[in-house]
Formats: structure tokens, sequence, C-alpha cells
């Protein structure tokens, strides 16, 4: 039998929701990381995280499609800083510690995000 995927053993859709419903807002409300939700509308805060936890869905496993950009198109020009990353990070780490993910699965999750940093932050 199978190892169950990563997205099995987060909880499936509705965890992977909960977790991008709870990091969103932290982001958004950041004094630092604010700007890059400035002057958008509510169907494009929607639409981005429904895309987001499409990405995270099919990353992890799950049976989810993502139909979004590239990692490295979608954030081209918007100046994320190293800086930026690192307030990104603690966020996703009081999230993840907010749900009490597993070690095991939080580091994997912590992993797969990091391998993302080269295509998201500028050089």
């Amino acid at each position: 039998m199978a190892e169950p995927t990563l997205y099995e053993r987060l909880g499936g859709y509705d965890a992977i929701s909960a977790v991008a419903n709870n990091l969103l807002p932290r982001l958004m409300s950041d004094e630092k990381l604010a700007r890059f939700w400035q002057n958008r509308g509510t169907d494009g805060l929607e639409r981005e995280k429904q895309l987001l936890i499409d990405f995270l869905c099919s990353s992890a496993g799950g049976p989810l499609y993502y139909t979004g950009r590239d990692m490295v198109t979608s954030h081209k020009g918007m100046g994320i800083t190293e800086e930026d990353w690192s307030a990104f990070m603690g966020h996703l780490r009081a999230t993840l510690d907010e749900f009490s993910l597993p070690e095991t699965e939080r580091g994997e999750v912590i992993a797969f995000i990091e391998s993302t940093k080269a295509d998201i932050v500028d050089k």
C-alpha cells in the first residue's frame, strides 16, 4: 500500500484552505508586507487566495490542478527582498504553530516553501 501523500497527511483541501485563510490576513496586515496587497479588489484577492490553495494542494500531491503562472512570472517585478521573505516565513511558521502541525509535515512544508525562494525573491 502506498504511503499517504503530504496532501493527505496535512488533512486535504479543507485543512490547506484553513491554513491559507489564516496566513493571508497575517501577511496583509504586516506593515512590511502590506504593500503587496494595496489597491487590490476583493475579486483579485479571492482569486489569489484560490490560486494559493490550488498551488499548495497540487504541490503536496493532492488532486487539484494549479492553473496559475509559475513562481518566477507571478512574482517578477514585485521587488520582494530577503527581508520580505524572512517576514513571510515568520508568518508561515506562526500559522503552522496555530494549527499544531506535526514536526514531520511541518518540516516538509517549510522545505517546500523554501525551495520556491529563488524564484520569488529579487536578486
